[in-house]
């Protein structure tokens, strides 16, 4: 079954070219990938992720029953404070990563990537034991607007009755509050372009008007409708690992430089913690630039004739105007001289530092 946003009519409305992803149909492009890649990174964009899952956490034990079941320690955190984790299996694997919401002490969100949604619930009910836990998936009656962009706030300051009802923190939100056209919202900002952005989360009967405010408060600042290619792009500038990619059920947690998201330490007995804390890290997760050519998902690095890795994601970065790609490599091989093999030609590699890109704060 392939499933259609609430904006399903406005996108073919606005000339957007549909695909099938994960299950639902959507915009790839309006305009063209590069230029709404541009107006992201110059200006503003706005991005329909409705596909995106989210669950409602809610009861006396609802802190405790997460962190049981995630790698970053959720203890401590704000209402209104937003923490990226990962969601690991027994083996050491990723099930998702997801963001985990804490709304006040008794009611956390947890948003999950739209493939994994069916899954996540799945895993997340089967394995929650404690009593006073309620979960419930409400992924069919949110629709979610990225607003990414220099320009982003601005646009935010248009639509909210006081700007005191826009996050001020990076990973944090706001809500639920109602916008100056009377939409119950709930508003964070997270991002996933690398660029200063927000999420607003409505009600689907809200989507079609809410979409519409967004795209009259940036028409002033050039606002565009930005479909799935340009998203994918602006995120592997930013070096930020999609699930099926970067990361998934075979590949271990510990192996994609995500540590920050991932306490050991914690003294909570958590899914995969005694797999994850017995393994040592065999590959790791870097970037480079390619010479010659475009080196997609799946294309094989090698040093001399050994194989030692592979493209986990690849594209040409408008920005920097060259290829750039994320390699899954065996540890000890990313000072040598790597090449990628594209089509059945080796293209040279140079190895840098992550992100590729890193907005000016």
């Amino acid at each position: 079954m392939v499933y259609k946003t609430a904006l399903y009519d406005e996108h073919v409305a606005l000339g957007g070219k549909i695909v099938e992803f994960a299950g639902w149909e959507l915009p790839v492009q309006y305009s063209g990938v590069i230029a709404e890649h541009d107006a992201v990174r110059h200006r503003v964009g706005v991005f329909d992720v409705s596909h995106m899952g989210e669950f409602k956490v809610s009861g006396e034990n609802a802190e405790a029953q997460i962190n049981a079941l995630v790698t970053n320690d959720i203890r401590g955190m704000y209402d209104g404070q937003a923490r990226y984790s990962l969601l690991p299996n027994e083996s050491g694997g990723a099930v998702d990563d997801i963001i985990i919401y804490r709304e006040n002490e008794k009611l956390f969100w947890i948003v999950v990537n739209a493939a994994n949604t069916d899954k996540d619930f799945a895993w997340i009910t089967s394995h929650a034991k404690m009593k006073d836990v309620v979960i419930k998936n409400v992924s069919n009656k949110v629709s979610q607007f990225a607003v990414q962009g220099p320009k982003a706030i601005e646009v935010l300051k248009k639509l909210v009755k006081s700007e005191d009802d826009i996050p001020q923190k990076n990973y944090s939100a706001k809500g639920p509050l109602y916008l100056k056209s009377g939409a119950f919202a709930y508003i964070s900002r997270t991002g996933y372009t690398g660029e200063d952005g927000f999420e607003l989360y409505v009600k689907n009967e809200s989507a079609v008007k809410t979409f519409r405010d967004i795209l009259d408060a940036g028409e002033e600042f050039g606002i565009l409708p930005c479909g799935l290619g340009a998203r994918d792009v602006l995120r592997l500038e930013a070096a930020m690992p999609l699930y099926g990619h970067e990361l998934s059920d075979t590949i271990p947690v510990d192996e994609v430089g995500l540590g920050f998201a991932i306490k050991l330490f914690k003294d909570v007995d958590f899914v995969g913690k005694t797999a994850i804390s017995a393994h040592i890290p065999e590959y790791e997760r870097i970037g480079a630039f390619v010479e010659k050519g475009i080196a997609r998902e799946g294309s094989e690095v090698y040093f001399n004739d050994i194989k030692v890795g592979y493209v986990t994601s690849g594209t040409h970065s408008p920005l920097l105007g060259k290829g750039i790609c994320m390699i899954r490599i065996k540890k000890g091989y990313k000072d040598k001289d790597l090449e990628v093999d594209i089509r059945g030609r080796r293209s040279k590699l140079q190895v840098t530092a992550l992100p590729f890109y890193k907005r000016e704060k």
